[in-house]
């Protein structure tokens, strides 16, 4: 059982339990699935505004499945991208809602809730126009806003530019804010600003992350890292499952669960503190996860 008031790393958890933490799987791509509407701007957060019930059920259905960490429906609900949208004038609006659904729905289960953070723009995105001194207002207001409204931790997603991971990394080291940051890097193993993944990492091990993480890469791509990577002494993963490019609007799945766990089950002896799956993935893919290391450990 996770004890969510120990002062130890949450991380260094999974060696006590001798299994990875078990991350929750995608959460925009199945509320599309699930019939809720798109936005341009902010992606699938506006549901925690009009259909809070179906955020709360894909949450259950994860937790009921066997996350240890379910994660906040707020990629797309940072300052930046809500100055952007014609549909709503806060952040609060949007990420306060997702943190009182994310507390009901583990009530009195012994689940870590992270808030997700994404990049300060589209996550895909190579050439940006917010200066510097943007990207740090947009991150430090949208950390507070997660930690302050009860996330456990800050999830931050997709980072793939090397001045914002410094800045959240500072910021949270600072203030003291538990946080994981989760990097996204192209089939050449660097990142999109274009520094090499070997030189994020090393930047990171001086840093207080709880754990350095890789989302929303493909099963190839992330492959090359077992051979040109050291991992970090607490890392994760949780892969793109869906079908088409990146930029697709519409997510499908395209990693059937059996498959998904077999890829996962690839990195096990390279000792993860917690998998999960990205983009495309749903609650079977998490159930699936949940049966092979009870297997194992059994």
């Amino acid at each position: 059982m996770l004890n969510l008031n120990s002062n130890i790393n949450i991380f260094a958890l999974s060696r006590r339990i001798k299994r990875p933490l078990i991350l929750d799987g995608a959460m925009g791509s199945l509320l599309q699935q699930k019939g809720v509407p798109v936005d341009n701007d902010l992606w699938m957060s506006l549901a925690n505004q009009s259909h809070p019930e179906i955020v709360l059920e894909t949450h259950r259905e994860y937790i009921k499945a066997g996350a240890d960490i379910i994660t906040t429906n707020t990629f797309r609900t940072n300052p930046a991208v809500i100055k952007e949208s014609e549909n709503i004038n806060s952040a609060e609006k949007l990420v306060i809602p997702a943190l009182e659904i994310a507390r009901q729905a583990i009530g009195d289960l012994p689940v870590l809730i992270a808030g997700s953070n994404p990049p300060s723009e589209d996550c895909y995105k190579v050439e940006r126009i917010l200066s510097n001194r943007e990207l740090e207002l947009n991150h430090k207001r949208h950390i507070n806003l997660l930690y302050e409204n009860g996330a456990h931790f800050v999830l931050n997603e997709t980072q793939s530019h090397f001045d914002e991971i410094k800045i959240i990394s500072e910021y949270c080291d600072r203030n003291e804010i538990p946080y994981v940051m989760n990097i996204f890097f192209n089939d050449e193993l660097k990142i999109l600003s274009g520094e090499k993944l070997n030189e994020v990492l090393a930047f990171l091990k001086d840093s207080d992350a709880l754990a350095v993480g890789f989302n929303c890469i493909l099963p190839l791509t992330m492959a090359k890292t077992k051979r040109r990577v050291k991992m970090p002494e607490n890392w994760g993963i949780y892969l793109n499952c869906g079908d088409g490019s990146f930029t697709d609007s519409d997510i499908k799945c395209d990693i059937s669960p059996t498959v998904y766990t077999e890829e996962i089950s690839s990195y096990l002896s390279n000792n993860p503190s917690f998998v999960g799956a990205c983009c495309g993935s749903s609650p079977e893919h998490i159930k699936s996860i949940k049966k092979l290391l009870d297997e194992r450990n059994s």
